[in-house]
């Protein structure tokens, strides 16, 4: 698939299955991430990846952050929440991590986070892979990014779901952009 297919005709992949990306597949979506645009050059992200048993222990995470929240959380509301990560055989979590600059605002930082997550899952479209991005409440939960190991500056940008694609692929949406562009200045 060439860029700009993989660009124009990109889809979230909701249901994954087995098997998980190959280390070669892996070694393209980190080194399209890193292409991402960043002013400064400060490369302000980190990667986590999850899989096997590690995906339990997120879900234990999630079910406490949930329960921080809702104390009279429902046993099958839990397990529902402790399941959530099993949806996919690995999760790529993109963890922004904005640096003091004078030149460079945190908010461009994040933004760059951000792109370096949009390269990764049309990297993993082009390869054929199955991915979807997925944030939610556990992204903002402290319970969830100190259990993650972050640090109080960092951020969680999302949880990029991976696997091989189950199931027909989602009807692609219309793609009539011109309610969505107007000149500026043209006219006085």
């Amino acid at each position: 698939m060439n860029a700009l297919e993989a660009l124009q005709y990109r889809t979230s992949s909701p249901r994954l299955m087995d098997p998980e990306p190959t280390p070669d597949q892996l070694d393209h979506l980190f080194r399209a991430a890193v292409r991402a645009a960043d002013h400064g050059l400060l490369r302000p992200w980190r990667f986590l990846v999850i899989r096997g048993q590690a995906r339990s222990r997120l879900g234990e995470l999630l079910v406490a952050a949930a329960k921080q929240e809702n104390p009279e959380i429902s046993v099958a509301e839990a397990d529902k929440l402790a399941a959530k990560p099993h949806r996919a055989p690995l999760i790529i979590v993109t963890v922004a991590c904005p640096t003091p600059h004078p030149k460079i605002p945190e908010l461009e930082q994040i933004l760059s986070a951000a792109a370096a997550s949009q390269n990764m899952i049309n990297a993993a479209f082009a390869l054929d892979l199955g991915v979807i991005w997925r944030t939610g409440s556990p992204a903002y939960q402290s319970i969830v990014t100190q259990g993650l190991g972050l640090e109080e500056s960092e951020k969680i940008i999302g949880f990029l779901y991976l696997g091989t694609k189950a199931g027909p692929e989602k009807p692609r949406p219309e793609t009539n952009y011109s309610d969505l562009v107007s000149e500026w200045g043209q006219n006085g």
